[in-house]
């Protein structure tokens, strides 16, 4: 099915929703059981941690200016009781010369907080990063089958960015309104245990505020977030899908889609960011309401010589303080919502286990290879139908070296016998071996290691001709990969590029033909030299010369190594060994060309479709 003609089958389901349904994604948490606190940022702690001493000295950095900031009013109510006066002058200029030390201080613990807050936070987005990409590329093909890649990719990005926010600018700054609040209620008490007493009445005021729609606005951040993620996912589809969408002139349908899904999500953030604004408009207009109540108690003190114009200075500066810090730090709260929201969205992912794993005590596979191939009485179904057998009941043996071809009409099974050997499934029933080892008892990469595929559909990278072929084995040298390349013909068209084996090939092999990207995973499999060659449709995409160069290549490797082939082209499995033929997930004949042809069945049918045209 084309991206065009899903542009609208999957509309209204959310991405997490879909894996839920894979056996990876099981894990996966839906909508509805979200959590609404910060609890999710908790999981960061582990990150945090490997990096304990810069983190240290941060909290150093950051206590000594706050304690630099919280020195100033003291300063000042000396200068307010004791400066104004002759005998004051001398000590007005040294606690000039003072403040300014402390200013210098101040600034410089400043800056070391913000660089080592700031170097933390992304320090650990990339650890994140990294550790996300790689649980995403150990999971099992089940998970991938009904999530959405763009979708991902958004996780992996956008929601990071929003966690390198937070742990950088957002938390330095709440970290150190955290302090100066606690420092300067403290300094409050002590200046004035009576007016301190106002103050405390009105911290339930604030906080009750705080933690409300801190919540709301967590819950709308995390929906603003899933809505883009929708977009992003939609337009990498098309992105992907482009010729497709201008052959079938599909703009007009497909600006109109991404128009209401950057929409959507527009109205999402706005959303989520008026909450913000109100929050912070309460939080502010509540504490410095405190503030003037409290400055209009403390000057009737000051009237009644309860309390010095100084110390009441000294109070409302600490006032000022502790109310400024609340009001950031309800701005920073909604930054910080957001971010546990996408360190949900983050975990998520890596809370899901892959359906395919390593026995806790593998069983080594016997040195040298000898490509021995087995399937026990194997039956197997895909998660997205469980209702329908891709295999029922097959049983098959491959002696090494030797040459198979597995044929029969499309949705057979052939290419799911493929995907159970490279154990990309575990099948529901009976077993499969490999060099007289069940592959669930090995660990699987040794298995796939031992492997070479040509799929159907091709692949090539966005990267040079060259690492295209060497991602067959990544230690090839220059030689190795040029040798490769010859013996799949591929040589002639490469060097006829711009840059040769250095011409960036474009996203998916874009600049390539179909042959010349069956041409290039050809020689990736050349390059691999594994025991067993897996070829599906592997010159399908071929013209009838480069089929023929092609052909004489594969069999010159087939010649030592066992191989399974899958073919609709019948021609090209005549030299094979033995031929299985396939239909509705089961074996129904199998032998020569000869012997089927003679048996007058399934096979003899096509034979005479394709060489007959009857």
């Amino acid at each position: 099915m084309s991206a065009v003609e899903r542009l609208d089958d999957r509309h209204g389901e959310t991405p997490s929703e879909l894996a839920a349904a894979s056996p990876d994604g099981a894990q996966l948490v839906s909508p509805a059981k979200r959590t609404a606190r910060l609890r999710p940022l908790l999981a960061l702690a582990p990150y945090v941690a490997r990096y304990r001493g810069r983190a240290f000295l941060a909290l150093i950095a950051l206590t000594i200016a706050a304690i630099t900031t919280l020195v100033v009013p003291v300063a000042v109510r000396r200068m307010i009781d004791f400066g104004f006066t002759p005998e004051g002058i001398a000590m007005i200029n040294s606690y000039f010369s003072v403040m300014i030390a402390v200013v210098a201080v101040l600034a410089l613990a400043s800056a070391s907080r913000f660089y080592l807050v700031m170097t933390i936070g992304e320090r650990i987005v990339a650890d994140l990063r990294r550790d996300v990409f790689a649980h995403l590329i150990s999971l099992s093909p089940a998970f991938f089958d009904l999530s959405r890649s763009g979708e991902l990719i958004s996780r992996l990005t956008a929601d990071t960015t929003q966690i390198k926010s937070a742990a950088g600018a957002s938390v330095s700054v709440a970290l150190r309104n955290l302090m100066l609040f606690f420092g300067a209620t403290a300094m409050m008490v002590i200046t004035s245990p009576r007016l301190s007493g106002f103050v405390l009445l009105a911290i339930p005021l604030i906080v009750l505020p705080l933690v409300a729609f801190g919540r709301w606005v967590r819950r709308l951040s995390r929906n603003a977030q899933d809505t883009l993620a929708e977009a992003s996912a939609y337009a990498s589809e098309l992105v992907g899908a482009i010729r497709v969408v201008q052959a079938y002139t599909s703009e007009p349908l497909a600006n109109a889609r991404y128009g209401g899904e950057v929409e959507q999500a527009y109205e999402a953030a706005r959303t989520s960011t008026r909450a913000r604004a109100v929050l912070t408009a309460i939080i502010i207009f509540i504490v410095f309401t405190s503030v003037v109540a409290i400055l209009w108690v403390g000057s009737h003190d000051v009237l009644t010589g309860t309390i010095s114009p100084g110390r009441l200075g000294q109070f409302v500066l600490y006032a000022a303080f502790a109310a400024a810090a609340l009001g950031q730090l309800s701005e920073v709260w909604g930054e910080v919502s957001a971010a546990s929201g996408a360190s949900e969205r983050l975990f998520e992912i890596l809370r899901v286990k892959s359906a395919i794993t390593a026995p806790a005590s593998p069983r080594a596979l016997p040195v040298p290879a000898r490509g021995d191939v087995s399937f026990d009485n194997v039956s197997f179904a895909y998660p997205t139908r469980p209702g329908t057998m891709a295999v029922d009941g097959v049983s098959l043996t491959v002696r090494a070296g030797e040459k198979v071809a597995i044929v029969g009409p499309s949705g057979a099974g052939k290419s799911t016998l493929f995907h159970l050997l490279l154990r990309f499934y575990d099948p529901l029933s009976g077993t499969i071996s490999f060099d007289g080892v069940p592959i669930h008892s090995a660990d699987p990469r040794e298995v796939r290691a031992r492997i070479a595929l040509v799929p159907q559909d091709s692949v090539a990278f966005a990267t040079s001709a060259r690492e295209n072929i060497r991602f067959g084995r990544p230690d090839a040298s220059d030689a190795e990969v040029e040798r490769a390349a010859d013996l799949a013909h591929a040589s002639e068209f490469i060097r006829r590029l711009p840059g040769g084996f250095e011409s960036q090939l474009g996203e998916r092999g874009v600049t390539l033909s179909g042959g010349q990207r069956q041409r290039i995973a050809i020689a990736r499999a050349i390059l691999r030299d594994a025991p067993l060659l897996l070829l599906d449709e592997a010159t399908s995409a071929l013209d009838a010369e480069s089929e023929t160069l092609v052909q004489t290549a594969l069999e010159e490797l087939m010649r030592h190594r066992t191989t399974l082939v899958i073919a609709h082209r019948l021609a090209t499995v005549l030299s094979c060994d033995r031929i299985m033929v396939m239909d509705q997930g089961r074996i129904v004949e199998q032998g020569t060309h000869a012997s089927l042809v003679a048996a007058n069945g399934l096979y003899a049918r096509l034979a005479r479709l394709q060489f007959e045209g009857v």
